[in-house]
């Protein structure tokens, strides 16, 4: 893993502020592109945005974190905060420019401290088989393939215990 520069930092935002709705529009253009093999339009983002939204990425529901570059937003992750000591790692993204130098790994460690600090015994997530830069995050912080716990758009589940 390449050094991570010295000018990251990760601060908690509400998803409908001017970044948190910047840094979705990044997450869903990049999965709705992966998806479908080619650019979507807006239209096409805008509607799985409004399918999946992200309002309860907010307290006492959950939170919504983006990483920083110098001034430019690189980077968000999402943790929904459920019940029985659940938490639910959303919305992770890199914006491919700043990839490879550690943000993901600086947001996961963001969300694991907040989840201990919140006493969860437990973290989960799910994703997609093409999300491969993902899977490979996922399983460098100890997330382990889990059976699905939903019926959404992903194909893979992963759970990680805190205790």
């Amino acid at each position: 893993m390449a050094a991570l520069p010295a000018d990251v930092t990760v601060t908690e935002i509400l998803p409908g502020s001017a970044e948190g709705q910047a840094m979705l529009t990044a997450f869903f253009r990049d999965i709705v592109r992966r998806s479908s093999g080619r650019e979507p339009t807006v239209r096409e983002v805008d509607a799985e945005m409004r399918k999946d939204p992200s309002d309860d990425l907010r307290s006492p529901t959950g939170l919504f974190f983006v990483a920083r570059q110098g001034a430019a937003v690189v980077g968000c992750i999402g943790l929904r905060l459920m019940p029985d000591g659940i938490g639910e790692v959303t919305r992770v993204y890199v914006d491919p420019a700043a990839r490879g130098a550690g943000i993901g790994g600086v947001l996961m460690r963001t969300v694991e401290d907040e989840a201990r600090d919140r006493e969860l015994s437990m973290l989960r997530l799910d994703t997609r088989t093409e999300l491969a830069e993902a899977r490979r995050l996922y399983a460098r912080h100890g997330f382990q393939p889990t059976a699905p716990f939903n019926d959404g758009w992903a194909d893979l589940w992963f759970e990680k215990p805190l205790r």
